[in-house]
């Protein structure tokens, strides 16, 4: 069943936010400085597609950009003026779609407005996905937005719904970071070191 849109084409039956705060590792060794803010923003959006292969689907690419926005708009109020160093992102679509139904809306046209608004990002996105109904579990890794190759960013934020995504929808979603991992101790390219050049160093 199609249900009517209240968002752009879209209609989103609810917005999720968990933000979290590290403030010493997991021995309780205090932190290296700024404690590590994540944030993970997700939108629950009934899928049309769900039930049918359907072999175009621009209707959903296309209009994204506005849904980037709007995860934009979003960060920027969750980080409360913090600047964001990590990004990933992922999807869990409900058991009656495809997981290309999900991938559709993680695409560079709804990506790029969330660069901008965490000022930029040179580097891809990572990613994560599955299929599957109210209460799975994601794991949505990050890295540093401008450089892969910056160690101490590669991380992961761990999410659930628990009332998504129904059959008929799926769940989007946006992870950040304020730092790296606390304590990071690994060796190579320091985040100070960053170019932000190629996406990688």
């Amino acid at each position: 069943m199609t249900k009517s849109a209240n968002f752009s084409v879209f209609h989103i039956r609810k917005w999720y936010l968990q933000i979290e705060d590290t403030l010493a590792g997991e021995t309780g060794a205090p932190a290296d400085g700024d404690p590590l803010r994540k944030i993970v923003i997700a939108a629950c959006i009934h899928n049309p597609f769900a039930g049918r292969f359907v072999q175009d689907l621009s209707p959903w690419i296309d209009p994204s950009p506005e849904l980037g926005r709007e995860f934009g708009r979003r960060i920027q109020e969750a980080a409360q003026g913090r600047a964001i160093e990590s990004y990933g992102k992922a999807i869990v679509v409900g058991i009656d779609g495809e997981y290309e139904h999900g991938n559709a809306l993680l695409t560079n046209p709804a990506a790029n407005p969330i660069r901008d608004a965490i000022g930029g990002g040179k580097s891809w996105v990572p990613s994560s996905g599955k299929r599957g109904g109210p209460g799975t579990e994601l794991d949505i890794p990050l890295a540093h937005k401008d450089a892969l190759y910056v160690r101490s960013h590669y991380d992961t934020v761990t999410a659930r719904f628990a009332d998504g995504p129904n059959r008929d929808e799926v769940i989007v979603v946006w992870a950040f970071a304020t730092r790296g991992r606390l304590n990071a101790r690994l060796g190579g390219l320091k985040a100070s070191e960053v170019k932000g050049q190629d996406g990688l160093v």
